[in-house]
């Protein structure tokens, strides 16, 4: 092995090791996202992106697809059931190598540059990703393309989100236990940022409104998606105390702002079975 090499090591032999099953059902990740054949899903916001990221690949896996999952900025080092291989490099022309050549054997790879102090995972560059798209062996590839530091609500930084330019599909989330917190640094990344874009005083709480705006604000969370690209709102932890009745109203208020791509609202309970509780769709919408 080259001894500059970073660790490369399989976490699972075979992941998911004998018959698959499928995925889909009406509260499956899969069908609740609408996801085409080919997919390259940029995941924005806070209050879940990595939970969704693995949760969605391991849908995805299990239906037969050839799944990358990785960063533009920084993630947490995925768990031994969540990833069939992790491969961390340095060099992107060897994780380029590694994909084409390794992909069919284990048919879901996370990448990474390098391990931080942080226990954090550094990210690869959007032009890597866009780079493994084109050469059509992979099925999804799925980034997390901006950080929150565990809030469950964010607004954008000046640089964010990193998304690649051939996103075909952007998920912006936000967690409805944001709703009703004090606006403060402790419980949003951003909190200025956020105060400013929704008009919300520091120190007071966040209205199901202000989290509509910073779904549907041109700074807020959606901010630099292509315009190519698809867009769904995702509105997390609905299993909390009051989730249901929170997230609907967010959704409600979302809606009403007729953004000119927000098609549907997913309610999701990343953290149980099924993930999804609900897809909420504007009035006259056809599916």
């Amino acid at each position: 092995m080259d001894p500059n090499q970073k660790v490369i090591y399989s976490i699972v032999e075979k992941f998911g090791k004998g018959a698959r099953k499928t995925g889909r059902g009406p509260r499956s990740l899969i069908e609740s996202l609408d996801l085409s054949e080919r997919e390259m899903i940029s995941l924005v916001g806070a209050g879940g992106k990595t939970t969704l990221m693995f949760r969605l690949a391991r849908e995805l896996f299990l239906e037969g697809k050839k799944v990358v999952t990785t960063t533009t900025t920084k993630i947490l080092e995925p768990a031994s059931d969540e990833t069939a291989f992790l491969f961390i490099h340095p060099d992107e022309d060897r994780i380029k190598g590694f994909v084409l050549q390794r992909l069919d054997q284990y048919h879901h790879i996370t990448l990474a540059r390098e391990r931080l102090e942080s226990g954090k995972l550094k990210g690869v560059s959007s032009g890597l990703v866009n780079d493994l798209w084109g050469s059509r062996k992979i099925d999804t590839i799925i980034i997390e393309a901006d950080g929150a530091a565990g809030c469950p609500v964010k607004a954008p930084r000046e640089k964010e989100p990193v998304i690649p330019s051939n996103t075909t599909l952007v998920v912006a989330i936000l967690g409805v236990d944001g709703a009703g917190l004090e606006l403060k640094e402790e419980n949003v990344f951003q909190a200025e940022r956020v105060s400013k874009m929704t008009g919300i005083s520091m120190g007071k709480k966040i209205t199901d409104e202000a989290m509509a705006v910073l779904m549907t604000h041109s700074e807020g969370i959606f901010k630099g998606a292509p315009s190519s690209s698809k867009v769904i709102a995702f509105l997390n932890k609905v299993d909390v105390p009051n989730g249901m009745t929170r997230g609907k109203g967010i959704a409600q208020k979302i809606l009403e702002k007729k953004h000119p791509k927000i098609e549907r609202v997913v309610l999701g309970q990343l953290k149980k079975d099924p993930p999804v509780a609900e897809v909420i769709f504007p009035p006259h919408h056809t599916r």
